[in-house]
């Protein structure tokens, strides 16, 4: 453990798949957990067979900061027993016990044959069910033969991950529909790794988890060495790049979804302002005039693992103290919920920005004018230097199918005529979501290029 790690944030980090249960860990087991606690991580131990299940149990007893799994490896399936199976129903009722698995088919090896494996993933399924307690899956070279499994056994709502994932885009989008968690470990930094990466640039971050699955795949600065949580940074930094955020927004995000998976936490107070990147977004209001097909504000208000939930929209003085002294790169007006709602909010907070020497972004559906009964563009002239307008669609069939807009009739063409009246004043982009169910967006492009502005393609679940 002699490279130098980082603490992220106020919350660490979670490593969602670790084997501290392993032999290779019994003789420092008390040294590497006291560091993992000193650097903030939370762990879950993932059980391979009955042993390490019960060790599991026993580490999450001792350790505050680590929890366990119960379950059999598909390597061992054909060796399950009516009578082991009995004992993980018993050790899911532990409340140290925060998992089932892990579970699932291994083609690649075949250490038990393939209809052992589908049994024994049926039986871990149902004890699943029956405890509430989501399932962590082992899948290699048998994703076609899981994915029926799932369909019939499968309980989303209950949630899973897919641990150590090895597939591409395509497969992760199909375990994203089924309702699992994706997990990645160290061999997603992998010089091989291309397919994997591609994946990872597609797991919404209210859906990615990362892990070590040590002492196994260690990341590849660290390749020949005994892997352990501490590396997990390693995968996060290749994560952060692929994806386009900062090492601390992975680790925020997925010890949130750790949180929320595994431990059932409730998330904490909803934030007004929050970091991505070098940027700070300001949480205005949680209301909207569209109820956009695409957007989580109402069921999952998460962006980057920052929660915004606001009970209430904060006042000015309440986001100019959250604000501070701070010196973003630059100020966004956003959230989930339209900023121009609150013209006389945005306004007090803009000035103050502008007086600072900050660059200001408004993040906008377009609806302004048509919210405030009034042109705001002049108000905003002066306090805003880019404005980034939510375009969707090409025309107003489309727009309303995907926006679902308050007011059907006038929002397409509002949005446009804001769009013009913006356009000489501001530094305006249009924006679409790239989503699964269709949208012309060739047509949508052109659409921007006749309105005289720049146009970028959002990729479906990829907030922030």
């Amino acid at each position: 453990m002699e490279a130098k790690h980082e603490k992220a944030g106020k919350r660490g980090w979670a490593d969602s798949h670790a084997h501290l249960n392993h032999p290779n860990f019994d003789g420092d087991i008390s040294e590497v957990a006291e560091k993992l606690a000193e650097e903030r991580f939370q762990v879950l131990n993932v059980a391979f067979d009955l042993p390490s299940a019960e060790r599991g149990i026993e580490l999450a007893r001792t350790y505050p900061h680590m929890k366990a799994s119960a379950g059999v490896h598909p390597h061992d399936a054909e060796s399950v027993s009516d009578d082991a199976l009995s004992r993980i129903r018993g050790m899911a009722e532990d409340e140290n016990v925060v998992a089932i698995g892990e579970t699932g088919l291994d083609y690649f090896r075949n250490r038990s044959p393939k209809e052992a494996q589908k049994k024994i993933l049926v039986e871990h399924l149902k004890i699943s069910r029956d405890s509430g307690k989501p399932v962590i899956i082992h899948c290699r070279d048998a994703f076609d033969d899981i994915l029926p499994i799932f369909r019939e056994n499968f309980d989303p709502d209950i949630g899973g991950v897919l641990h150590c994932f090895s597939e591409g885009a395509d497969e992760a989008r199909r375990g994203l529909e089924l309702g699992f968690y994706i997990s990645f470990a160290g061999n997603v930094t992998y010089k091989t790794a291309g397919r994997l990466r591609e994946a990872a640039k597609v797991v919404p971050a209210e859906k990615l988890l990362i892990e070590t699955d040590c002492p196994y795949l260690a990341p590849q600065p660290m390749r020949g060495k005994r892997n352990e949580p501490l590396f997990i940074q390693e995968t996060a930094k290749l994560l952060a790049e692929v994806r386009g955020v900062t090492v601390e927004d992975i680790a925020r995000g997925t010890a949130a979804n750790y949180r929320a998976l595994f431990l059932k936490e409730e998330p904490e107070q909803a934030e007004i302002i929050y970091w991505i990147r070098k940027s700070l977004y300001i949480n205005v209001t949680r209301n909207c005039s569209n109820l956009c097909t695409f957007c989580s504000r109402v069921d999952s208000p998460f962006v980057q693992g920052h929660y915004l939930g606001v009970e209430r929209d904060p006042t000015a003085e309440e986001i100019l103290s959250a604000i501070g002294d701070a010196r973003p790169d630059e100020l966004v007006f956003c959230g989930f919920g339209e900023p121009t709602m609150r013209m006389k909010v945005i306004k007090k907070v803009a000035a103050s920005a502008k007086q600072r020497g900050l660059k200001v972004r408004l993040n906008t559906n377009g609806h302004g004018s048509l919210i405030n009964g009034r042109d705001i563009v002049p108000e905003l002239e002066g306090l805003v230097d880019v404005i980034s307008v939510s375009l969707n669609a090409p025309d107003k069939e489309s727009y309303n199918r995907i926006c679902r807009p308050a007011d059907p009739e006038n929002g397409f063409p509002a949005m446009l005529d804001f769009i013009k009246r913006c356009r000489d004043v501001f530094e305006v982009q249009a924006t679409a979501v790239d989503l699964p169910e269709g949208v012309d967006i060739p047509a949508t492009e052109k659409l921007a290029e006749r309105l005289g502005v720049k146009f970028r393609l959002r990729a479906y679940d990829m907030v922030g």
